[in-house]
């Protein structure tokens, strides 16, 4: 699995989905719009939704519920995660990553484009708060 950076200030959950369907940004990005998710409309970074139907439509099947996170130790083998969560006027908004526990260990694969490296392994300095095992089918 290979980190795909995003293309857009705000489009971390579509690169996510990318990651996790094997496509780049573009491709997973012109899916998504013609299922009218847009990376600027910010329900795609506060709500799960959008990024629920994106990935049934890569045939990636994500758990119905969000699960709390308690340790690295404790995450499956594949999930979306959570991670700067916080709130502005009580509504929560986050950074989409994904954590892969690979051949070579666990690692997260963070699409900001940033970052000098988007495959981390420093997993003290993240802070996720929940996330969503995925199934890739």
């Amino acid at each position: 699995m290979k980190p795909v950076v995003q293309l857009e200030q705000t489009g971390c959950g579509i690169a996510s989905v990318a990651a996790l369907a094997g496509v780049s940004y573009r491709q997973a990005q012109r899916v998504a719009n013609r299922l009218d998710i847009f990376a600027s409309d910010s329900r795609l970074w506060s709500e799960t939704r959008h990024v629920r139907r994106l990935l049934k439509e890569f045939g990636i099947r994500p758990a119905n519920t969000e699960v709390p996170f308690t340790s690295w130790g404790n995450l499956p083998d594949l999930a979306l995660l959570a991670v700067k969560w916080h709130k502005e006027r009580d509504r929560a908004f986050w950074h989409w990553v994904v954590f892969w526990r690979g051949p070579h260990g666990s690692v997260v694969l963070d699409s900001k484009r940033a970052l000098r490296r988007h495959v981390r392994t420093d997993f003290g300095r993240m802070k996720p708060k929940w996330f969503i095992p995925v199934n890739l089918i």
